[in-house]
């Protein structure tokens, strides 16, 4: 193109060298020039030109930021530096985090557990289906944020190649475009103003935020079963729990990992709300707001590292998980009524309103094992229903819990 003379592979590996190779100097060298051209952008030309004159390349020289515009420049940088950042640092992250649930899930797939549902004791669960849960959920928007699109442009001012076609309006721009994009592991944006429009940013930096909320609830959800007993903290040699009160351990892994949730998902949600919109075809919001995209990734890389470790530093108190239900008989309510339910549907009972039975047998007040056994033999049910209750336990009335968990 233009009459210049395809490179030989000696010149390409030294070209490449000048971002291999780039270091300190560098740096320095651009912030020199930065100060003068208040251009980021344009001091990296600068730099180009520079080192390009230095190998003796002088030839291509005017071929640095051809028919450009910096947002050319920028947003391939941008999908290529958030895209192995996602890739390379962040789901690793996410996925050590989702092993630990799915290890913990099994380990514990056969633990049951009073459940809590408006905080108030529930038809019992197993901590392992519990945590496999939290897994699952995280799963499911790993995989959305494993199939981001990650867009560049590369058509010039305002996204007409208007420059491109004045110095060769033979050449067919958009695919030399799209296969400069492509070749770089990228999606290619065709249709932009001078900037690529930031959508794909808007969509990963949502899915991470909503993973994130996922995670801030894991953290509260293990901190609250801290409190109660449910699990144990192991302690770490050395470690201090409070500056005055010698017996604690602090669970301070969740409590660094929710606010660093939060911190991130505040960043996140700026950025979604920033780079959605640019007036007309192009203002500066977005260059400032993205200079805080590795601030709100490592905020979430930090609250990840948290809880992967708080995962491994707990201890389940089953014995604590066993006393709970045994205080907590009243939970086999459902189960006594929806056998009845079955038994009337059957013809095996005329009991009217089994719900409202129940209701005035257990709501407000504790019901042990025996009062439980006294009323079921009390009632009007087919022998085989009223044994299957007798021998129902809060420990055993956990569905299939254990298999959701594995």
């Amino acid at each position: 193109m233009f009459g210049t003379a395809p490179l030989a592979e000696a010149d390409k590996d030294r070209l490449r060298g000048l971002y291999r190779d780039f270091g300190q100097a560098e740096i320095d060298w651009l912030a020199e020039k930065e100060a003068v051209t208040r251009h980021d952008v344009k001091a990296v030309e600068y730099l180009v030109r520079d080192r390009l004159s230095l190998l003796g390349l002088d030839a291509i020289a005017e071929l640095t930021h051809f028919a450009c515009t910096s947002e050319d420049v920028n947003s391939v940088s941008y999908a290529l530096t958030v895209k192995r950042a996602v890739e390379n640092v962040w789901l690793p992250a996410l996925d050590a985090v989702i092993a630990k649930l799915r290890e913990l899930g099994v380990e514990h797939a056969d633990a049951a557990m009073l459940s809590r549902t408006h905080g108030q004791p529930a038809t019992p669960s197993t901590m392992g289906k519990e945590l496999a849960v939290f897994a699952w959920r995280l799963e499911r928007v790993r995989e959305q944020i494993a199939a981001s699109d990650y867009l560049a442009k590369f058509s010039g001012a305002t996204g007409t190649w208007s420059a491109h076609l004045s110095a060769d309006p033979d050449a067919d721009w958009p695919t030399i475009a799209r296969e400069y994009v492509e070749g770089l592991g990228l999606g290619f944006n065709i249709l932009t103003t001078q900037i690529e429009s930031h959508d794909w940013q808007v969509e990963l930096y949502d899915r991470v935020r909503h993973a994130g909320g996922i995670l801030h609830n894991l953290a509260t959800d293990i901190w609250t079963y801290i409190s109660i007993g449910y699990f144990t903290q192991i302690p770490v040699a050395g470690a201090t729990g409070s500056s005055t009160m010698p017996h604690k351990i602090n669970p301070i892994r969740f409590e660094n990992a929710e606010a660093n949730l939060e911190l991130s998902a505040a960043l996140l949600g700026s950025l979604s709300q920033t780079l959605v919109t640019s007036r007309m075809q192009r203002d500066l919001t977005d260059s400032t707001t993205q200079r805080n995209i590795g601030v709100a990734f490592g905020h979430s890389l930090l609250a990840l590292d948290n809880l992967r470790r708080g995962l491994g530093e707990i201890s389940l108190a089953r014995e604590v998980l066993l006393d709970d239900l045994d205080h907590n008989w009243e939970v086999l309510a459902e189960a006594i009524q929806t056998v009845i339910r079955a038994e009337v549907v059957a013809g095996r009972s005329t009991i009217s309103d089994p719900y409202a039975l129940l209701k005035e047998l257990t709501r407000g007040h504790r019901v042990g094992a025996a009062e439980l056994a006294e009323f079921v033999e009390t009632l009007e049910i087919g022998d085989a229903a009223k044994q299957r209750l007798l021998a129902l336990t809060p420990v055993t009335y956990t569905g299939i819990a254990e298999r959701l968990a594995k």
